[in-house]
């Protein structure tokens, strides 16, 4: 997955240039076809008119006036009709450029609404994610004319985009707050009857299935509530070090590992990016606690996690295993919801399915992205990458 980068200016319009040259080589063909109907208009009124010459100083010879008379005719006609293709050529450029130039920027003006509608579906396709940015407007003004009318219609599209998910935010969260109501009476409820002094073993195992079950289903609650948090961009950042998170996250899971006999070495080096610190410790958390459920069973296995500076302007936690072979086909559907490798839409005791999609969420909220891929020999390495704090 590559990093978010914003969208910058392109170059200018390539159908700018084209409806400038389309318009001013339709003004010079015009130019060009009058100029020449204009030369030979003028040819032809000078060809037919006769020249008169007045000749003092005796009697002339015919022939040599006559003569003459045509060299001065066809002088003066030369003379015309050069005089004619000269002026009217220098005008014909010198107007034709002053057309283009006015052509590039009447084409400028007329395409300035495409230019706003492209500029808009770019900074709504950069957003961290899908949803964000949805509640930006061309909001066009000026005559109703196609133009108008193709960014009003993109204006509708973006509100029924915009109301679609805000719907299905709003579900997710309302959806998970009443079902929490209900699952924690369950429990109440049940953990009353198991100690009960006239419980009996049979009742008390069975409280432990209902407590279990209870208890994956609130997991699979909380994940979709913070799913649904973290579909936003994080509005209030705090500075966050990475590295102290690290050295937090594995402390915390150090009973998971040791219970399932896995190793976790930790490398922490500086790491300071801005954002919220509990969804930050949840996604380093939700790498490590993926990392030893899976992973191999004979005793062997391993988890490392480091935190780095990254490329310039981003830092990174990688968090890297064993494990089984993972096919480079199948890392993508592990970041989906309810999505793990060689099953299909699955909720197990250990996990909700939701941890790798809310590592990619609060990734996205924060500006920054995921990348994975399988680990040569098994295990797959996953590393977070987090705009840098910019005041560091």
């Amino acid at each position: 997955m590559n990093l978010p980068t914003p969208a910058g200016p392109r170059p200018r319009s390539g159908l700018q240039v084209r409806l400038t040259l389309v318009y001013g080589g339709l003004f010079l063909l015009a130019g060009v076809l009058l100029l020449a109907v204009t030369y030979l208009l003028v040819r032809a009124q000078l060809g037919g008119r006769k020249v008169l010459m007045t000749v003092t100083g005796g009697p002339m010879n015919a022939d040599v006036v006559r003569r003459q008379a045509e060299e001065q005719s066809d002088m003066l006609r030369d003379a015309a009709t050069t005089s004619l293709l000269t002026q009217g050529a220098i005008a014909l450029v010198v107007v034709g450029a002053l057309a283009i130039g006015l052509g590039w920027l009447v084409a400028g003006r007329m395409l300035a609404p495409l230019r706003l509608v492209t500029a808009t579906a770019r900074r709504i396709a950069a957003a961290p994610a899908a949803d964000q940015g949805l509640h930006e407007r061309i909001a066009l003004r000026g005559p109703d004319d196609e133009v108008k009318e193709l960014a009003d219609t993109f204006d509708i599209m973006l509100e029924r985009l915009d109301h679609s998910f805000d719907g299905q935010r709003r579900f997710v969260a309302n959806a998970s707050h009443e079902l929490r109501t209900p699952l924690t009476l369950n429990r109440a409820l049940v953990e009353l009857a198991m100690h009960r002094k006239s419980a009996s073993p049979d009742v008390k195992q069975l409280g432990e299935n209902l407590l279990q079950i209870n208890d994956r289903h609130e997991r699979l609650i909380s994940g979709l509530l913070l799913l649904a948090r973290t579909e936003h961009e994080i509005a209030n950042r705090a500075l966050v070090d990475l590295a102290d998170v690290v050295t937090h996250v594995v402390a915390q899971t150090a009973w998971e590992a040791e219970k399932a006999k896995v190793t976790v070495y930790e490398t922490t080096g500086p790491a300071p990016t801005a954002g919220d610190a509990m969804l930050l410790e949840r996604l380093v958390q939700n790498l490590v606690e993926n990392g030893i459920r899976y992973n191999v069973d004979d005793g062997g296995g391993w988890v490392r996690v480091v935190s780095r500076a990254g490329q310039p302007g981003y830092v990174e936690v990688e968090v890297s295993n064993s494990g089984p072979v993972v096919p480079p086909y199948e890392v993508p559907v592990l970041f989906e919801p309810f999505r793990r490798l060689g099953a299909k839409r699955t909720v197990t005791g250990e996990s909700a399915g939701l941890g790798l999609s809310i590592v990619r969420s609060v990734a996205r909220a924060h500006g920054g992205a995921i990348k994975a891929h399988p680990r040569e020999g098994g295990g797959l390495v996953v590393t977070a990458v987090l705009p840098r704090a910019p005041w560091t």
